[in-house]
C-alpha cells in the first residue's frame, strides 16, 4: 500500500545522500518534496503540516554525527517523526483472564467488520483464549450465515439469536451465554452504518451502555483514504472508541489513512489486515510500519511470522540436513510448502532489509513456486530422493504431469544441483584448514541488498538479487 510513498521519500533520501553536507536550504527543499509525497498518499493536511515542522525543526538543529552521512541522519529523524505520527509504542489488548471480555466492533458497511472478526478470533483463540462470536448485525442478509461460516472455519461457536431482532437485546443475551459457557472472550459484530445516521449511531450507544465492553472498536478500510479518518473521528465523538483496526492493508491504496487516524483522533491503531485470508491479520506496531515505509523492511515481524507457520521439530532436522548437504528434493519441498504458509513471496521478501526497495521493481509472483511445487510433486518419491534416477524420458513424463516443459525441468534439476554444491563450499566454516577463507570468499562478491545464492527455491532468484 505504501509502495509509491515509500519511492518517493526515497528518492528524496538518495539526492539527501549526495550532498556532502546538509544546509537548512536543502533540509527546508526536501521537506517540501515530503509534504508533497504525504499529501498525494493522502495523509491529513493538518497532520502533514505538523509532521513537516516537527522534522525541519529536528533536522535543522541537530548536530551531525561523525561518521554518520548526513542524509543517513535526516532518515533517521523522518523515522522517528513516521513512529510518532502513528502512534509510538503499541498496545495490546487488555484481556482480564477471569471475565468475559466483550469486544465491540463498530464501521461502515463493506469496512470488513465480519471477516476480521473472524480473524480476531482465530488469533485470540491461537492465544490460548475461549472466544465466541456474537452475530448482531441484523441490516444485511447474509451477515449471520457469513459469520456461523467463518466460526466453523475457525472452530468458534457463534451466537446468532436467530428469532432476535434487537441487535442490543441480542448482544446482552450473547453475554450471558458467554458467561454461562465460561468463555474469556465475546466478539460482537454489529450492522455497518454511516456515521451520519444518527438513529443507528444511538444504536450501537445503546448497545455499548448495555454490555459494557472491555475494548470498542472501529474497522476502517485502508483504502477509502480521508474518509476513514471522518469516519474515525466521528465514531469517537459520537459513541467513543478505544483502537481502530484497518482493513484491507494490502490494497494498492495511496494508505494516508494508516498514517493520518492515530494524530486526528489520538486512538491507537490495535490491528491491520494484510490479505484474504484468516490468519492474515498482525498486530499494528509504528516502528515495523516506518520501517518498511522507508524501505527498511521488518526483520521482526518476519521471525514473528515464522514462529506461527514453522514446525519447529520439521525445522530441526531440515537445519541438520543442511549442515551435512544431504537435503533432497522432498525436503525442498516441504521446506516450500512452510514458506508459503508465510504468506505472498513478494510480501516475505519485503520484509528483509536491503530487498524490500528493489523488490518493488520485480515482478515476484507465487506462480513460480506453485509451478516448483507441480514438478516436484510430479516425481515419484525414489526420483525426489535421488534425482540423478531422472533420465530423459522420466523428465518428459514429469513435464507432462506438472503442464510444463521439459526445460523448465531440466533447469529446476540444474539449479537444485548447483545449490547443494553451494552449501557443502558453504559448510566449510570450521570443517578443515582454509574454512572460513571459502565461505568468505563465496560471500564475498555479495553487494548491498543481494542475498546468497539458495536462499530462494531453484529458479526462483529474482532478478537483480543475486
Amino acid at each position: 500500500m505504501f509502495d509509491a510513498l515509500g519511492e518517493k521519500l526515497d528518492g528524496v533520501f538518495r539526492r539527501l545522500r549526495g550532498q556532502g553536507t546538509i544546509t537548512e536550504k536543502n533540509i527546508r527543499e526536501a521537506m517540501r518534496e515530503i509534504r508533497l509525497a504525504l499529501l498525494e498518499a493522502d495523509v491529513n493536511f493538518k497532520v502533514v503540516k505538523k509532521f513537516t515542522q516537527d522534522v525541519t525543526e529536528k533536522a535543522v538543529g541537530a548536530e551531525v554525527i561523525r561518521g554518520v552521512n548526513p542524509g543517513q541522519q535526516i532518515v533517521k529523524i523522518v523515522h522517528d517523526e513516521l513512529v510518532e505520527m502513528m502512534g509510538g509504542k503499541g498496545e495490546a489488548l487488555d484481556i482480564k483472564p477471569d471475565k468475559v471480555n466483550a469486544i465491540v466492533l463498530f464501521g461502515l458497511q463493506g469496512s470488513g467488520k465480519t471477516t476480521f472478526a473472524a480473524k480476531l478470533a482465530k488469533r485470540l483463540r491461537k492465544q490460548g483464549r475461549r472466544v465466541m462470536l456474537a452475530a448482531c448485525d441484523r441490516q444485511r442478509p447474509a451477515a449471520i450465515k457469513q459469520l456461523e461460516t467463518l466460526g466453523g472455519q475457525i472452530d468458534v461457536p457463534v451466537f446468532a439469536a436467530p428469532g432476535q431482532s434487537d441487535p442490543v437485546a441480542i448482544a446482552a443475551a450473547a453475554l450471558e451465554e458467554a458467561d454461562h459457557q465460561s468463555m474469556n472472550v465475546l466478539i460482537i459484530d454489529t450492522a455497518g452504518r454511516l456515521h451520519v445516521d444518527s438513529e443507528l449511531m444511538t444504536q450501537l450507544a445503546r448497545l455499548k451502555a448495555k454490555v459494557k465492553p472491555a475494548h470498542s472498536l472501529l474497522v476502517a478500510d485502508a483504502m477509502t483514504g480521508q474518509d476513514a479518518v471522518n469516519v474515525a473521528e466521528a465514531f469517537h465523538t459520537r459513541i467513543g472508541i478505544d483502537g481502530v483496526c484497518l482493513s484491507k492493508l494490502d490494497g494498492d491504496a495511496r494508505g494516508g489513512a494508516a498514517l493520518s487516524i492515530r494524530a486526528v483522533t489520538g486512538q491507537p491503531i490495535r490491528f491491520a489486515s494484510v490479505g484474504e485470508k484468516l490468519d492474515d491479520l498482525e498486530e499494528f506496531h509504528a516502528d515495523r510500519m516506518a520501517q518498511r515505509i522507508l524501505g527498511m523492511g521488518d526483520v521482526l515481524s518476519l521471525v514473528e511470522k515464522a514462529q506461527e507457520t514453522i514446525d519447529i521439530e520439521k525445522a530441526a532436522k531440515m537445519q541438520e540436513k543442511l549442515l551435512k548437504a544431504e537435503i533432497d528434493l522432498q525436503d525442498f519441498l516441504e521446506q516450500m510448502q512452510q514458506v508459503k504458509k508465510m504468506g505472498s513471496m513478494k510480501d516475505i521478501l519485503g520484509m528483509i532489509p536491503g530487498i524490500g526497495r528493489q523488490i518493488r521493481q520485480v515482478n515476484v509472483g507465487d506462480g513460480e513456486l506453485h509451478r516448483v511445487e507441480a514438478i516436484i510433486q510430479s516425481m515419484t518419491p525414489q526420483e525426489r530422493q535421488w534425482p540423478h534416477l531422472l533420465d530423459g524420458s522420466r523428465r518428459r513424463r514429469v513435464a507432462r504431469g506438472a503442464g510444463v516443459d521439459v526445460a523448465e525441468v531440466n533447469a529446476l534439476l540444474k539449479q537444485f544441483e548447483g545449490m547443494k554444491k553451494m552449501m557443502k563450499g558453504m559448510m566449510g566454516l570450521g570443517l578443515g584448514k582454509g574454512g572460513k577463507r571459502k565461505q568468505r570468499r563465496a560471500l564475498a562478491g555479495l553487494k548491498p541488498g543481494m542475498v546468497p545464492p539458495g536462499m530462494f527455491p531453484p529458479g526462483m532468484m529474482p532478478p537483480g538479487l543475486g
